[in-house]
Formats: C-alpha cells, sequence, structure tokens
C-alpha cells in the first residue's frame, strides 16, 4: 500500500547525525511514511549506512546518490520520484518526535480543504524550546502572510501538498551555485493556496557549524543569481510597498555580487529597483564586512 507521506533528507557527510534520524524514524507511532535520503556526494561511510537500514527493513526506505551539486539539486531529484499525497523535508542533523507522522497526517485529515497547499508547523530545540515563536492563532494563512504581516520568527516545518507543490516547478536552477534560496516558490504556491497552521512540534533541530545555517552571507553572496530570482518574485507580488522595496534593495545587492550592473534590465518593479539602489550598494557593502569579520573570527580561533 502507498504511504502517505515522504520523509526526505538531503545529506552530504552526515553519517553521525543519520543513526539519531534513523531511530526517531523507526519508534515512530505512525508507520504511514517513507523515508527518502538524497545522498549528495558523501565520502564518508553513508553508503554503507544505508546498505545496512535496507537490509534490517524496519521502515521503507529509498536512497539515491548523486555527485555534490547541493541541496536544491538533492531536493530536484527527489521531487522526480515522491509521489505520497505529502512531503517534508528532515535534515540529516535533525530528528522527529515519536508522534510526528501520526499528528501529521491526522491534523491533514482533519482541516485539509480544496485550497490547501499543506500545513505549517513548529521546529523545537532538544530542551523542548521553540525555534523563534509560536505561529499566530489562525487556522491558515499564506507564507507571504506570515513573513510579511504576522512576522514569523524562526525555522518551521513545512508539509506540502505534492502535487500542489509540483504544479509550480521546475525551480529556477544554476548549476554554477550551490546554496540556492528555495523561498521562492512559495510566494508563487502563495498566489493560489493556502497553509493549514499548527503549533505542533514536527521537528527537533540542531543546528551544526557546517551546516546551511551558519553560513547566511556566504550563500547570499556566492548564489547571487539564485537570490535574484527570489527578489524579483517577491517585488512583483509583495503585499505592501514596504516589502516591494526591501526586496528591491536586496535585488541590487545580488546584482552586484553576480557582477550585474543593468538592474533594471529584468527588474518586475522598476520604480522601487531606482529607489533601492544606493540602498542595495550599501547592503553590499555590509554584507562583505560580515563576511570578512566572520572569516577573521574564525582564523582567530574564535568559532569552533
Amino acid at each position: 500500500m502507498k504511504k502517505s507521506v515522504t520523509i526526505f533528507t538531503p545529506t552530504y557527510n552526515r553519517e553521525k547525525t543519520l543513526v539519531r534520524l534513523y531511530d526517531s524514524l523507526r519508534s515512530q507511532t505512525s508507520q504511514d511514511f517513507k523515508w527518502m535520503v538524497i545522498d549528495d556526494g558523501s565520502a564518508d561511510n553513508t553508503a554503507a549506512l544505508f546498505e545496512r537500514w535496507k537490509a534490517e527493513n524496519v521502515i521503507e526506505l529509498e536512497y539515491y546518490y548523486q555527485t555534490n551539486k547541493g541541496k536544491l539539486a538533492a531536493q530536484i531529484l527527489a521531487l522526480d520520484y515522491i509521489d505520497t499525497e505529502l512531503f517534508t523535508c528532515i535534515d540529516s542533523d535533525d530528528y522527529m518526535p515519536a508522534d510526528a507522522v501520526e499528528k501529521i497526517i491526522e491534523f491533514w485529515k482533519i482541516n485539509k480543504k480544496s485550497n490547501s497547499a499543506g500545513i505549517i508547523g513548529l521546529d523545537s530545540y532538544e530542551d523542548g524550546k521553540i525555534a523563534g515563536k509560536k505561529l499566530p492563532d489562525i487556522t491558515e494563512a499564506t507564507y507571504s502572510e506570515l513573513v510579511d504581516h504576522y512576522k514569523m520568527e524562526g525555522d518551521k516545518k513545512y508539509i506540502f501538498d505534492t502535487l500542489v507543490y509540483k504544479k509550480f516547478l521546475p525551480y529556477p536552477y544554476f548549476e554554477d551555485e550551490i546554496f540556492h534560496e528555495v523561498s521562492w516558490i512559495f510566494t508563487l504556491i502563495d498566489q493560489e493556496y493556502k497553509f493549514l497552521i499548527s503549533n505542533e512540534i514536527y521537528c527537533i533541530v540542531e543546528y551544526q557549524q557546517d551546516g546551511l545555517s551558519n553560513g547566511l552571507y556566504k550563500r547570499y553572496k556566492n548564489s547571487p543569481k539564485s537570490f535574484m530570482e527570489y527578489r524579483k518574485v517577491k517585488m512583483q507580488y509583495g503585499i505592501n510597498k514596504k516589502v516591494k522595496l526591501k526586496n528591491a534593495i536586496h535585488y541590487v545587492s545580488s546584482c552586484l555580487f553576480a557582477g550585474n550592473w543593468n538592474f533594471f534590465k529584468n527588474s518586475p518593479a522598476k520604480t522601487y529597483t531606482l529607489a533601492a539602489i544606493p540602498f542595495g550598494i550599501l547592503l553590499n557593502i555590509y554584507i562583505n564586512y560580515k563576511i570578512k569579520q566572520n572569516t577573521d573570527r574564525i582564523k582567530q580561533g574564535k568559532l569552533n
């Protein structure tokens, strides 16, 4: 029988933390899921781990290997294979509470509507503290409403309706960039669908020192084309003038990182882009300063 949920995990040299995630999945109170892992070119013993776990046959498991291309490339590959009604991404250094899958399926069955894109729930740390803040006391909202109106804080757990998500593919993908900005798709989903809001904890997070969360400024600088596409969509569909101007500023900064001084050529909001130029230049300088500052701290041994 086909499962209801795919738990997708992109991984790169995470054999140690994957054990904890695997243990949390085989302990789920509902086994109505499959675990799909995209190994993004690991050079450790990740492949051997999955050979052993597949032989154990405790949970339904699919393992795929690709040369190192980055998280978005891993997700694009996974979406070729995901065929369940829902899917969610659980990173290789995170894990799930024992009742997470059961709660996801039950909440979806009770609350889903024809315009539901999925569920947005909570991440927490091992001590039970919520990542950021709880979600507002509402039943549904678009992602843009949560970010730009309710000022959502902290990472959240996103569970997607697979057919809705695939409707807005393909991603803008640049082979010369590793760390793509994947929030691009939310803004497009927002034009037709809303997310159900759940203040349940679906994921326990632990950020690694070499993980994506610790390299935001470098991601911003090293993947400017991806960030440009994201900012263009936000300028086009921003829910108010402030949001459009903010994203125009980031768009100008990303153009500079990409070596593109023609800010207007592909801008969907040229008036906002014109107003944003001096602020975008300052933001670009600030990000370069923060990268240098963090690099200096690492060299001095202040970051492990």
